[in-house]
Formats: C-alpha cells, structure tokens, sequence
C-alpha cells in the first residue's frame, strides 16, 4: 500500500465500523451504561478518548474519594485501522457490570508518520494522565487495569510495563490475541503458518502492520513486550487467545514469559475463535464467553 492508499482504505473502513449496519456484528451496546466522547490535553497534542461511565453511579460524590469508581483503561485493536467505537459491546458492559469507568483511546493509528511509537506513547499518556487527575474522573486511582485488543494489547503491554517502572501499580492486564513481537521473527511461529489466511487477520495485513510500525533505526525489541528486559512484578495478566488466529502463539509465548519471571498470568484459549472474535459478538459465539471472563478477572481483581 502507498501512504494515499492506506490513507483511503482507512477512512473507508472506519466509516463502515461506525456504521449503525455493523451493529449487527460488533453488538448493541449495554443500556446500563452511558458514553460519550472526552478530550485528554496530553504533552505537545489534544487525544480522543470514548468513555463508558455505568449510568447509575452508586454513592459516588465528587469529593467522595472512598465511592469513587475504578478505572480500566481500553485501547482498541486495528493497528492501522481501527476506532473505539468498535469496542462499544464489551466496554459499555464492562461498564456497567463491573461497574467502573472504562477510558477507551483512540490513539494515533500506525502511518508512515506516526509509527508504533506514537500510538504507545498515546496508551501510556492517557493512563498517566487519568490517573494524575483522578478527583476530576471521579476515579480511585488504586483500582487501575488496562486492557486491549491485538495492537492494542501490545500498547497495553507496553504501558504496563511502563507503569512497572514509574511506580504506578495496576491491579490487572487484560489482553486479547495481542500483538506480542514486532522484530523479524514476527511471523516466525507456527500459528502464523497454520492461520496465515484466516477470515478476520491475514499474513499480508501483518507485513504491513510491521513495515508500518517500527521506523528505521528503531530497535523493534523495545516495542515487543515479549523482549521486555524484566517483566518481573507486573499486574497480574488475563491473556485470551483465540485458537485460529495467526497471532496465538504471540499470546501464548507471552504469558510463557510472565510466568517465568513470576507475573502471575492466565493463558485462556478459546477453540475455533478467530482474530477479534470479542469485538464481534454477532458472528462470534465465543465472546459471550470470553466477555464473561474478562469481566469475572477484573472484578475479581479491583475488588481486592
């Protein structure tokens, strides 16, 4: 793809996934919570980001820290497509159940200009800030988790690990068919071989998420949470892999690696599920399930 026809493909395809029509395969969102768009004022640009408040809040008061609801933090899958408004089921249901304050971001989306770089900058920025301003969000700033989806996933990835070495303890990482490897070896496993045309991610979409992710002269390992340095005393880790998917065996050797330097880590495979199978519950029976789980994990996990 040139930059003029990634540019035309995107805005095409973003339409279409706001689209009332696509309803009917990324599900109808939960009535028990509200949403709208917010700005964040982040260093050097102003980001959108989608939030899902339950819409009865419980005892919660503006100075009424101890009420305040927890806060996951969402970045949405596509890499170089993609909006939160695709997230719409799962998140207005987090919302809603849990309940907490779900903070969706639409980061930067992979471009030529704007590399993996930018748009994980964007995931940890939005939670950094959040987070800082939590009496305005009306949010417990100890009751923290983050979640994504495939390139999201990495970004939350990322920011957990960022979040490792700042000192800002998260209470969990949620983590669907992530994106775990943007080195050379990214396409070097056998699910990618064995799910190299699947119906929803293919070999030639992943060849153009790695060209577009990692700009010259940047070191890919950095941007690959499965060559973190230390993973050592992260969030404890929910990661959902879809058995078809080309990406599975990222999501598998990642939770390997937490675990082995004592990251507490689920690995949760669901058989037959594809690439994104939790963003379109119409056409996928197992994200009913897998939205279950999460939503069981982070309870469990922001209780505490």
């Amino acid at each position: 793809m040139t930059a003029e026809e990634l540019a035309a493909f995107r805005e095409a395809e973003n339409r279409r996934r706001v689209s009332p029509a696509m309803r009917a395969i990324t599900g109808m969102p939960d009535p028990g919570a509200e949403i709208d768009w917010q700005w964040l004022d982040l260093p050097g640009r102003r980001l959108p980001v989608r939030v899902y408040r339950p819409a009865r809040e419980r005892g919660v008061g503006s100075g009424d820290q101890a009420a305040a609801l927890p806060l996951v933090l969402h970045v949405h899958g596509g890499g170089f497509v993609g909006t939160a408004v695709q997230s719409d089921w799962i998140n207005s249901h987090l919302a809603a159940q849990l309940p907490a304050l779900v903070v969706s971001v639409e980061h930067r989306l992979l471009a030529p200009d704007t590399p993996l770089p930018a748009a994980a900058d964007d995931g940890w920025d939005a939670l950094d800030h959040v987070v800082r301003h939590a009496t305005d969000w009306r949010i417990d700033p100890a009751r923290v988790a983050v979640f994504g989806e495939s390139c999201g996933a990495l970004i939350s990835a990322l920011a957990a690990i960022r979040a490792g070495k700042a000192d800002l303890q998260l209470r969990a990482q949620v983590l669907v068919n992530p994106v775990a490897d943007v080195t050379r070896t990214m396409l070097d496993y056998p699910s990618v071989i064995e799910h190299a045309h699947s119906p929803t991610l293919t070999v030639p979409q992943l060849r153009l998420v790695h060209r577009l992710a990692v700009p010259s002269g940047t070191d890919p390992r950095a941007l690959s949470p499965l060559y973190a340095e230390s993973l050592t005393g992260l969030a404890p880790a929910l990661v959902v892999v879809p058995t078809h998917d080309p990406l599975a065996d990222h999501g598998r050797r990642y939770a390997e690696r937490l675990r082995a330097a004592g990251t507490p880590a689920r690995l949760s495979e669901f058989p037959k599920a594809t690439h994104a199978f939790v963003s379109m519950p119409g056409v996928a029976p197992q994200a009913e399930a897998a939205r279950a789980e999460i939503t069981s994990f982070l309870r469990e996990a922001l209780d505490r």
